[in-house]
């Protein structure tokens, strides 16, 4: 059963969103404003946020900001009454995932959480977080508390493979052959070389190691 945290101040929207979307299966957790939202979105396992943005004490916008800054990948569709496209382009720019102006379908919500469900079934989490820092695929970033680590396109592209294949062994040939491809004329230990680099980068601490290496 999947679970969705729905946000919304207004008690009967909340009331038949709970209604309906327990009605189509899925296990409920609500908030009435923002603060809680908030740390309800934190604090549980949830695989959907239904999140408006006209909401006390903290809005939907800072709320999305907030998880995304996080590394909280965790989808999103917005419920706003505003209809103004730069509202939109907005939330959709804070991370956001979709949007739904209200009044709206609640049969049209719920086939567009279904797809959105799908959708992130399918393509796995675009974002990734390893202790301090937090890898955005889809934007291409990384960052660290907060703050840009700049990445070459190979050295991002390697970063990926890795945190994609999180607790596997994997060859030389195998990595060579995912970031550079099978007809590149780089050899294997170009892999090392990268590896180094990208230590250097994501490991300024010996001591927190992410990266490993084995011997056989």
């Amino acid at each position: 059963m999947e679970t969705v945290l729905i946000i919304e101040d207004e008690p009967a929207m909340l009331r038949g969103l709970e209604d309906n979307f327990r009605a189509n299966g899925f296990s409920v957790i609500t908030a009435s404003d923002g603060e809680s939202g908030l740390s309800k979105a934190l604090d549980a396992q949830v695989d959907l946020i239904i999140l408006d943005i006209m909401l006390p004490k903290i809005n939907g916008y800072e709320i999305c900001q907030i998880l995304r800054k996080k590394g909280i990948g965790v989808p999103i569709i917005m419920l706003t009454a505003k209809s103004e496209e730069s509202d939109i382009v907005l939330g959709l720019n804070l991370g956001a995932d979709d949007y739904v102006t209200k009044p709206f379908s609640i049969r049209q919500l719920l086939a567009r959480a279904s797809a959105l469900l799908r959708r992130t079934k399918q393509q796995g989490p675009a974002v990734y977080s390893f202790g301090p820092y937090v890898l955005d695929i889809q934007a291409m970033r990384l960052t660290c508390n907060g703050n840009d680590v700049v990445l070459s396109p190979k050295e991002f592209r390697l970063l990926e493979f890795f945190v994609t294949h999180a607790g596997r062994a994997l060859t030389r040939d195998q990595i060579l052959n995912a970031v550079w491809g099978y007809d590149s004329p780089s050899g294997p230990r170009c892999v090392d070389r990268f590896v180094t680099t990208l230590r250097q980068k994501v490991e300024p601490d010996p001591i927190e190691a992410y990266l490993h290496t084995y011997h056989p």
